[in-house]
Formats: structure tokens, C-alpha cells, sequence
């Protein structure tokens, strides 16, 4: 007998009652961006804003998720509800991701507290996927409270997850750099909290020295917030019951001061503009095909006409739904279109 497939808001509101595999699904209908995630979304938006998420980025090979691991842990024996999202990097060359970082939490895949998703980044930059913020919003939306956010192994200027998470925690190795790589800007930048890992090894005081050098030269006023070194082994848990209240003392600290609300609505605005983008990006694929589009770039070509005012004709159709602007029919409404969009475009 074939399964009946269920709509966004019948999925939706199983993942209310507590149904792992439909919010499992939402997952992916989000990742998908198609007009289901659309829907998701206005669906979880009014139930979202009491949970808080948590970002854990580093170089790769740093422990992240070995660490997240660790935290996660610590959570259940404090008995929270937790859900992780866990990004893992794309092939620039099949575009498969072997989605690894579940391997490193499987003892926690069969906890019913614990609810752990891998997303492939599919060749977005910046350490996350696309579907992140949705993703996490959904989360927020089925009352999970507490949200880690692993990314991918980062570079010097991978610091998206600084823009969606409430508290960022930079995770860096003994040996990892000396007090010149400290001083970088990027990824040093972005932390609240700053946690050496794998702190066992040799060179982990080095370590902590060059960062505190790195956070005096800051320009901090007495009352903003000094990002605390904390040192763990994600192997053991061993300073993980330190991490968490430094954690706790942070997200007291933004609540306190204004930072947390500071910092979602500078988080909302930016999604706000991505989602125009998106929308205005697809639009722009839409009217750039056809016949229309054939003849403006033959008139490129011929140097009839200049590239900007060809663009202008066809942004025409992204201020006009009507056919025969978007075709170039009725080429003075197309053109009285093209000048009003020209204006708010530019």
C-alpha cells in the first residue's frame, strides 16, 4: 500500500505533537527552498523566538564535533532538550557531502531528548546552509530551547554563523597559530566565548597566552562583554561543566544589556533582505529567457545598444507582472516599466 503523502502543515503540526520523522521531513522540505519551506515558515514564525541557539565553528580538525558531542551529553545530564544542526561541507566536484558529523554523535541518536540533523552546505560559503536560519526557526517553533549550530571546518573569513546564533563559541587547537594568526581579522572577531581545545596536548597554555593577547588589544569598554577562554577535551568532557555555565553567564549578559535583542533584529533584517534577494534573483532568471531576451542581447552585440539600458529594459519585468511587458510586446509599457524600475533597482 503506498504512503500517503502528508502537506507542510499536517507535518507541521505532528512535529508539534512530538513526531521525530515528520519534523525529520520539514527538514527537508526547508532544504529544498520550494514553496513547502515557504509555507513551513510562516507556519513556525509565530511560535518561534523562546529558543536559543548556540554556534560552534573552528578550523577543521579543531574537535567540534567531538565537543558538541561532549555538550550534548552535559545537556542530558542536566535533562534539557536539545536539537543539533550539523553542517557539513559539499563536493565543489559531485556536490555529495558525506555528512560525517553524525558518525561523531551517533551515542546520542537514539535519545528522544536529543534531535540531530545534518545539512549539506551545497556549495553556499560562509560556514552554513542556506536553510539554517529556517531550520533553526523550526526547531525554535516544535519547543526545542536549546539549538546547536556545528558548521563546516572554517577559514579566516567564514564567520556567517556569528550572524545567526546568540552566543558564538570559536573552537581552536594547541599548535593552531602563533600570536600574528591571532591577530587576524575574521574568525578571531566573532567570539563570545573562546574555547581551546584538545587542551591536553602541549602548547595549549602558548595558546591561551596569544589569545589573551589578541583580546587586550581590542577595544572593549569595561561594561561590554571579554570573551572567556575555556579549556576542554572534547575526547573525555573534561572543562565541558565549565563551558556551559560561561554559556549561561553570556546569554544573561545579552539579555541584560540589550545585545540579544540587538542582535535578532540585526539577524531578522538581514534574512528579511536574503529572502528579497532570493525571490528577486529568481525573478530575474524567469524574465531573462525568451524571445525578448534573445533580441535585447543580439542588440549587445551589434552595439545597437548598451548593456545598461538593455538591463533596464528587461528589469522591466521584475516591477510588471503583465505578458506582454515581460515579452517585450508592448514595448512603450515595457519601456514606461523599465524607467520606474530602473529608479528603486539601482
Amino acid at each position: 500500500m503506498a504512503r500517503v503523502r502528508r502537506s507542510a502543515p499536517e507535518l507541521f503540526q505532528a512535529a508539534l505533537d512530538g513526531d521525530r520523522s515528520a519534523l525529520a521531513r520539514l527538514l527537508s522540505m526547508i532544504e529544498r527552498g520550494d514553496d513547502e519551506a515557504r509555507e513551513i515558515g510562516r507556519l513556525a514564525y509565530p511560535l518561534s523566538g523562546a529558543g536559543y541557539t548556540v554556534g560552534l565553528t573552528g578550523a577543521p580538525g579543531a574537535g567540534k564535533s567531538t565537543l558538541t558531542s561532549a555538550v550534548i551529553a552535559h545537556l542530558r545530564r542536566l535533562e534539557l532538550e536539545i536539537a543539533v544542526l550539523a553542517i557539513d561541507p559539499s563536493s565543489p566536484f559531485t556536490g555529495g557531502a558525506i555528512l560525517g558529523d553524525r558518525v561523531r554523535m551517533q551515542d546520542h541518536a537514539t535519545d528522544p531528548g536529543v534531535f540531530i540533523r545534518s545539512m549539506a552546505t551545497r556549495g553556499h560559503l560562509g560556514g552554513l546552509s542556506l536553510a539554517t536560519p529556517e531550520a533553526v526557526r523550526a526547531l525554535d517553533a516544535i519547543g526545542r530551547r536549546w539549538i546547536l549550530v556545528e558548521t563546516v571546518g572554517v577559514g579566516q573569513v567564514e564567520v556567517e554563523v556569528a550572524g545567526k546564533a546568540d552566543t558564538t563559541i570559536v573552537v581552536v587547537n594547541p599548535g593552531w597559530g602563533d600570536s600574528v594568526q591571532a591577530n587576524k581579522a575574521g574568525l578571531m572577531e566573532i567570539a563570545d566565548i573562546f574555547v581551546i581545545n584538545k587542551a591536553d596536548r602541549a602548547g595549549a597554555d602558548e595558546t591561551q597566552r596569544d589569545l589573551m593577547q589578541l583580546l587586550d588589544l581590542s577595544d572593549l569598554s569595561h561594561d561590554e562583554w571579554r570573551a572567556p577562554l575555556v579549556h576542554t577535551v572534547g575526547t573525555t568532557g573534561d572543562g565541558v561543566e565549565q563551558l556551559w555555565p560561561t554559556v549561561l553567564e553570556h546569554r544573561e549578559h545579552a539579555e541584560t544589556t540589550g545585545l540579544l535583542t540587538e542582535r535578532r533584529t540585526f539577524r531578522l533584517r538581514e534574512e528579511l533582505r536574503e529572502i528579497v534577494a532570493q525571490r528577486l534573483g529568481r525573478r530575474a532568471r524567469q524574465i531573462c529567457t525568451g524571445e525578448r531576451w534573445d533580441e535585447l542581447t543580439e542588440d549587445v552585440v551589434a552595439r545597437t545598444t548598451d548593456p545598461w539600458t538593455a538591463a533596464d529594459e528587461m528589469l522591466a519585468g521584475l516591477a510588471c507582472t503583465r505578458h506582454s511587458c515581460v515579452t517585450g510586446r508592448a514595448r512603450p509599457h515595457a519601456r514606461r516599466c523599465a524607467r520606474a524600475s530602473s529608479r528603486w533597482v539601482r
